[in-house]
This record gives C-alpha cells, structure tokens and sequence, in this order.
C-alpha cells in the first residue's frame, strides 16, 4: 500500500514539474534562432538558412572540360587575361596512374593472402585450444589416450608452426613489395 502511494505521489510531482515548464520545443528553438540572429560573429558560418541559393560555389581543384570553357569565355568578357586551357592528363599521368593502378592491384592481391594465411592460422589455434580442452577435461581420456594424444599434440603444433612461419614469409614479401612500390614512386597505401 506504501508503494502505490508513493508511486503515485511520484507521478504527480513529476506530472506537476512537466506541466510547470510549460514551454514547448517549437518555443524555444525560435528563441535561439533569434538570439543567434542577435549575436553577429566575425567568422561566417554557413547552415540550411543561410546557404546561398542562387549564387554558384566555388569549387576547389581543376575545373571539368565544360566548365574550362565557360570560365576562358567570361574572363575575357570581364576584360581579364585569359589562359589556354590546359590538358588535363597527360601521357605521363596516364601512365603513372596505370602503374600505381599495378602496384595497388599487386599489393592488395598479397594482402589478401596474407589475410588467408593469418585466418588459417587463427582457425588452427582455436581448434588445438579446443582439442587441448577437451582432452584434458577428463582424467580418465588422458590416462587411456596419452600415447595418441602425444602423437595429436606434435602433429598440431607442427601445423601451428608451418602456417606461422608462411604467415610471417608472406607478411615480409608484402613489406618488400610495399616498399618496391614506395621506390617506384606510387603513392603509399594503407598498412
């Protein structure tokens, strides 16, 4: 009985404090847009209200071919100098970029590979920690299979030690073949 009163005491207090703000969300999102209206800072910061519509951005980097042609034709009806526009890729780009493209297709083949290895490995692992579990779990299958779980044992670890060893050859020629790329001026990837 003690509970539901209080309970009920609770809702009220908390039904009271609700019905005491009494200010909704739409009121006062419209005061903080008129006080950020009010308060003028140096530094123009740009939202959905005051994102220009009309005007065109500027656009950072090399202009598209349609774009080239537009911009030539306004400076000089603006009374500026105008440039020849410039090719945008040359020979020599195309062929730096068909040889980055190489080296990242090579690179990324290798780490595949060494994913695989790393996943057989871990797969290995787990499987001998299972086993070794089991195994020893119960005294009784120790005492009748020791011999054969010696053998088991050897052969896991052999296992374990093969995959580790191709793991850390193919993580070395990956770093090799990284670097080889590095020296033949393609741009550095993602360890």
């Amino acid at each position: 009985m003690k509970r539901m009163m209080w309970m009920t005491i609770g809702a009220l207090l908390v039904f009271g404090i609700s019905l005491a703000s009494g200010q909704s969300l739409g009121d006062v999102a419209r005061s903080a847009r008129k006080n950020k209206a009010q308060q003028a800072s140096s530094a123009h910061k740009y939202d959905n209200d005051n994102m220009p519509k009309s005007d065109h951005l500027s656009i950072v980097g090399n202009p598209s071919t349609a774009n080239s042609a537009g911009a030539v034709g306004d400076a000089d009806e603006a009374g500026g100098q105008a440039q020849a526009p410039q090719p945008t890729e040359s020979k020599a780009a195309v062929d730096t970029q068909k040889s980055n493209d190489e080296w990242k297709k090579q690179i990324d083949e290798k780490q595949q590979k060494v994913d695989g290895l790393a996943k057989e490995l871990d797969l290995t692992q787990r499987e001998y920690k299972l086993r070794a579990a089991v195994m020893y779990a119960d005294a009784g299958n120790r005492l009748r299979n020791a011999s054969t779980w010696d053998k088991e044992d050897a052969d896991y670890k052999k296992q374990i030690d093969e995959k580790q060893k191709a793991l850390d050859a193919a993580k070395q020629e990956l770093s090799d073949m990284r670097e080889q790329a590095r020296k033949a001026g393609a741009p550095a990837a993602k360890e």
